[in-house]
């Protein structure tokens, strides 16, 4: 992805309260099989992305490795990252392992547990260049 932009960083207005809340999530397939790889990842992408434009969120990076996936995502004030984890992990396992059979191998597609930060304003940036950096290892 791009460098970040003044937009990324910009305020969002809500009818009764103004933020900036990015939260970096780190999430891993079940028992960190390397599943996340081809059609598999861009259709994990594709999800991803009608996840966060219907609840209002913008994503700010997004690297899918074949082993977790790194999501840094603006919110709204009024949900919190389980809500967020929720919506992202609940649609993706249902609509994949629908789609992609050889993933039923696994008990289910995600693990319960992930890795969620906050991220303010002035280390965004620190964070979208890491983020962007795990694709060339």
């Amino acid at each position: 992805m791009a460098s970040l932009s003044k937009k990324d960083l910009e305020y969002r207005h809500e009818s009764n309260a103004v933020s900036l809340i990015n939260m970096h999530f780190v999430f891993i397939p079940k028992r960190r099989k390397a599943v996340l790889v081809g059609k598999i990842a861009e259709r994990l992408q594709e999800i991803i992305f009608e996840v966060v434009t219907e609840n209002r969120w913008k994503i700010i990076a997004l690297e899918i490795m074949p082993d977790h996936v790194h999501l840094l995502v603006n919110v709204k004030p009024t949900d919190s990252a389980s809500f967020v984890m929720q919506r992202v992990k609940g649609r993706a396992s249902s609509y994949l392992r629908k789609e992609f059979p050889e993933l039923l191998k696994l008990p289910t597609l995600w693990s319960p547990s992930y890795f969620v930060g906050s991220v303010g304003n002035v280390s965004t940036e620190t964070v979208k260049k890491y983020i962007e950096s795990q694709r060339n290892k």
